[in-house]
């Protein structure tokens, strides 16, 4: 596992580790700005009473808390002091160090804990700037590698010239751009090169578009409806929560996706995006799992489309969060989509790239005979037209020789795009009805995500025949992998950045075992 944390109590004659060249901590006004909640609660609890006796033109001090308004005080002092100590503690036992391949980072003064990721394991690196750190000039880095997002490795916090520089070292030496004497300050960061950006007027008609405005005017129609009706006027009362939570939507919506900015760089894919609290990401394109490009029905009036990942590391969250940091592209057209595209897959395996991910993302089996080969998609057969009336034109696979496309949704479009070498295992499904109509669903497993990748009913004998040449393309591309570090992967697109670039020659690795294969039978 990439990652190892342990947590142990401090023992009793055991001298501390001293401060040596390798170890950094991190600045002083880190914990501050961590724990500025507790400092502000402090506040409240005793300035409350006086702050608002003071507005009303009484006395700042009740006349009945005389007597005891020093020991008030005191007690105040004390929380405060001890609260105070707390930070600097923290402060003093939090140090960091990238040496022998890790990056360590060690925490507390009680219970100590010291969390560390190999750097050829790091699946991403962020810069995350809340507001108040945005203030003091600080940002955090948040390591990411392939445990499904439970146990990151976060340093918070540094200045933020020196948390860019670490992060430019960590990625370089995980991607195989340098090599040699680990020290942070060699490894200036790298350059990029500009690749896309998100209009806010684009960002703001998409958030007016989608699923969710349609849900919430049909729910407005239900409720004015019913509200006439039952001649009930209270209805509209239980909107106001409902509105207040939907404005609040919408908000965390802008402000994580506004001033989206894709780059590329030989450290890997960066996004930026953020309005109050910002985020840069840094995603190297060989540690992304799988891709989903997603077009809901309202979106099609202006070409719109949004992507998103499966990374190691980021997991399953259905907070804003976790959705923000799994978003390749929050808005684009189908320009920005390809451009995309080809960043994450740079070798498509196909002689004409553009013409294959537009038939997936717009393409339509014929309405004859199905189970064709079309634009190079195997469809869903005709025959089985009754299980997916609307969807079963759209429903289809291709196999090119680097990924797996598939594409499904009538109205909802969606296109998923799998490497081979990483289908980690794969199942078949065929349920009662799916066994009627001689179809089946052939599922792929990458790591935790949005992104599920399905073939929705093809072929029984497709399907199969599927199975068994994708477990052999999946077991050739691992061993063609021999190594981890990404850059010795994939190949750079922007020429600005192919002159940066010093690729180190590959480690060969034992070859890795083919995808376990699970036959499983629904109903």
């Amino acid at each position: 596992m990439s990652l190892e944390s342990n947590a142990t109590a401090s023992l009793p004659g055991k001298p501390e580790p001293t401060v040596d060249g390798g170890w950094n901590r991190v600045h002083p006004a880190s914990p501050f700005v961590r724990g500025w909640v507790a400092l502000a609660a402090v506040g409240f609890f005793f300035g409350r009473d006086a702050f608002e006796r003071m507005l009303q033109g009484r006395d700042f001090v009740d006349p009945n808390l005389n007597g005891r308004v020093p020991w008030l005080l005191a007690g105040g002092a004390v929380v405060l002091l001890l609260t105070v100590g707390g930070f600097i503690l923290s402060w003093y036992f939090t140090r960091y160090q990238v040496a022998e391949g890790y990056v360590r980072v060690n925490t507390g003064f009680l219970f100590k804990q010291q969390r560390q990721a190999r750097l050829d394991r790091v699946q991403a690196i962020d810069i995350v700037q809340p507001l108040l750190a945005r203030i003091f000039g600080l940002a955090e880095l948040k390591f990411e590698v392939a445990d499904a997002g439970e146990s990151a490795v976060r340093l918070a916090y540094l200045p933020l010239d020196k948390a860019k520089q670490l992060r430019a070292t960590i990625l370089a030496r995980a991607a195989g751009v340098v090599s040699g004497p680990e020290t942070a300050e060699e490894v200036p960061e790298a350059p990029e090169h500009v690749v896309l950006s998100v209009p806010p007027s684009r960002l703001v008609g998409s958030l007016l578009l989608s699923e969710q405005t349609v849900g919430i005017l049909v729910g407005a129609a239900v409720v004015v409806a019913v509200s006439v009706f039952t001649q009930n006027q209270t209805l509209f009362l239980a909107l106001i929560p409902g509105i207040l939570g939907i404005g609040a939507a919408y908000w965390s919506s802008f402000n994580k996706g506004y001033n989206f900015t894709a780059a590329i760089s030989p450290d890997g894919i960066r996004l930026r995006y953020g309005l109050l609290d910002t985020q840069a990401q840094t995603l190297p394109p060989g540690r992304i799992q799988a891709l989903m490009v997603t077009q809901p029905p309202l979106w099609r009036i202006f070409g719109w489309y949004r992507i998103h990942v499966n990374v190691a590391g980021y997991g399953v969250s259905a907070s804003t969060e976790g959705t923000s940091r799994t978003m390749l592209l929050p808005v684009g057209m189908k320009s920005d989509v390809l451009r995309m595209m080809s960043l994450v897959l740079p070798d498509p395996g196909v002689e004409d790239p553009e013409r294959v991910f537009s038939a997936g993302l717009d393409g339509l089996g014929p309405a004859g005979a199905g189970s064709a080969l079309v634009d190079g998609f195997t469809t869903t057969p005709r025959r089985a037209r009754l299980l997916a009336p609307l969807g079963w034109r759209r429903n289809g696979f291709l196999a090119t020789k680097t990924a797996l496309l598939i594409r499904s949704g009538r109205w909802w479009h969606t296109l998923v795009m799998v490497p081979h070498q990483r289908t980690q295992s794969m199942a078949l499904h065929q349920g009662p009805w799916a066994r009627r109509f001689k179809v089946a669903d052939l599922v792929l497993h990458t790591t935790a995500g949005p992104v599920s990748p399905r073939v929705f009913q093809a072929d029984v004998t497709q399907a199969v025949e599927l199975f068994d040449q994708q477990a052999a393309r999946a077991r050739e591309a691992r061993k063609r992998q021999t190594s981890e570090q990404w850059l010795a992967q994939v190949a750079p697109q922007a020429p600005e950045v192919a002159a940066t670039l010093n690729e180190q020659p590959a480690q060969p690795e034992p070859p890795r075992t083919s995808p376990q294969r699970e036959d499983r039978h629904d109903g």
